[in-house]
């Protein structure tokens, strides 16, 4: 399409038109219409993708659109079918990659079919897809939170769209219209708030902590006493506390980017530390570190509740990440995970991945990232941000300088103390949950979390 960002050509387009004059409103970023454009010129008998952006009960806002990447062996017989599963591992893989702000809307589907069959299956895939990017956070949700899930049907030859979202929290919900409206500069000016948090982690594991799956679970009912704590920490925004309706633009120039830094003042699980129980455990894993958490907010009168939900929220999802991704790699075959290292005996380190940053393809300061093991070349990052969202980038492109890498040190010389690695040089603790807990052996990395597993 010839000429996308004239406006009188937008408001001939297809592409450009409303879906309906009730329910929902996207404000979408034009570049959008570019992309789904060379999309419906493709010759293929169906193209499917996630809609991404950032939603509230005042408006919604579309960033960026990113199709399914192809399977290396296409299933046989589907025909015009929606891959369920594939394309939902796809959302999942999608939202890892994810900061604080950003969230998979939705679905679309650009296909030559009758909009009332193409509506069917798309409910099947919104349901499919949320449901499985759901099962992953251990974060909860609000009580004034968007329950609505977007589903999109571009016909390719002529561009007709339709736009209907679903009560994603109703399974006998019915489709309602939804307006889908162009709008160049949508991502010009958000807000970033960042945040660099320290995590120190210690799960008791059962007798059987040989059994993976059991180590899993362990770990995964310790992240979600952990995510508690997050979500009830204390945030400091530029240092004060803020109330929840406090305007974080109040008195800045309209359409400024703002950039704010936050604490999070984590308090101890008091539950558990006051509760006198006596459990036989078989070894202990321990999670320590710094990790970098950012979230973005739309300028549109964002509000101090809303940016502390959503850094919360992003330091909650990466680090449940980078643990899903050791245990993804360590798992299957013990023992042979990324950045594994014998300490002593009973005692293995492992290097968590680090978190790497590159712009998205909007123009403004918004990011997505992603997590790379510690043997991993910059150039595999890159593949995996052009397969999952489409994106072409560089290695001058990529932003590491969030969080540097962890090293397992050895029991040679130790490294010289700096202002980065000084607080390495912290003496070894000893915790003990009941009358069979073990020793895990700390090395606190300045900027990435580390994994270790302890035997008794």
């Amino acid at each position: 399409m010839k000429n996308c960002y004239d406006r009188d050509m937008r408001r001939k387009s297809h592409l450009g038109k409303h879906c309906g004059k009730m329910g929902r409103g996207y404000i979408v970023d034009d570049t959008v219409e570019v992309y789904l454009s060379k999309l419906c010129e493709q010759q293929s008998d169906n193209v499917t993708g996630l809609v991404i952006g950032q939603s509230s009960t005042q408006r919604d806002i579309v960033v960026m659109v990113c199709r399914t990447p192809p399977r290396d062996e296409p299933l046989v017989g589907t025909g015009k079918c929606l891959d369920k599963e594939w394309i939902s591992e796809h959302a999942r893989q999608v939202s890892r990659m994810l900061p604080g702000g950003l969230f998979v809307l939705g679905v679309f589907v650009i296909i030559d079919a009758d909009n009332k069959d193409t509506l069917a299956s798309l409910r099947q895939l919104a349901f499919a897809v949320q449901c499985l990017i759901v099962s992953e956070r251990l974060w909860n949700s609000e009580d004034d939170e968007v329950i609505d899930w977007l589903t999109l049907h571009i016909n390719p030859k002529s561009r007709k769209l339709s736009c209907r979202t679903f009560n994603i929290k109703d399974p006998k919900s019915l489709a309602k219209p939804a307006d889908w409206k162009y709008q160049s500069g949508v991502c010009s000016s958000w807000s970033t708030i960042t945040c660099s948090l320290n995590v120190d982690l210690l799960v008791a594991l059962r007798d059987n902590r040989a059994c993976s799956k059991t180590m899993e679970n362990c770990l995964k009912e310790g992240l979600k006493v952990w995510a508690r704590q997050i979500e009830n920490a204390v945030c400091l925004i530029e240092g004060i506390p803020l109330p929840d309706d406090a305007e974080l633009t109040a008195g800045q120039k309209r359409n400024m980017r703002q950039m704010l830094t936050a604490q999070l003042l984590v308090a101890p699980e008091q539950q558990h530390r006051l509760r006198d129980v006596v459990q036989q455990c078989g070894g202990s894993l321990s999670v320590r570190g710094s990790i970098h958490s950012r979230a973005y907010l739309h300028n549109n009168k964002p509000k101090a509740k809303l940016a502390e939900r959503l850094l919360k929220r992003d330091v909650i999802s990466t680090m449940v990440t980078r643990v899903q991704m050791l245990l993804d790699e360590f798992l299957p075959v013990e023992n042979e995970g990324k950045g594994v290292r014998k300490k002593k005996q009973g005692t293995e380190q492992f290097c968590l991945p680090h978190r790497v940053f590159c712009p998205a393809k909007v123009s403004g300061t918004l990011c997505v990232c992603d997590h790379q093991f510690n043997d991993e070349d910059p150039s595999e990052v890159i593949d995996r941000l052009k397969e999952m969202l489409d994106i072409d980038t560089e290695d001058q492109d990529l932003d590491t300088k969030q969080e540097i890498v962890a090293e397992i040190i050895g029991s040679g010389q130790p490294p010289e103390a700096t202002a980065e690695n000084v607080e390495e040089q912290k003496p070894k603790r000893s915790n003990y949950i009941g009358v069979a807990m073990g020793t895990a052996a700390a090395l606190l990395a300045t900027a990435v979390s580390m994994f270790y597993l302890n035997d008794i």
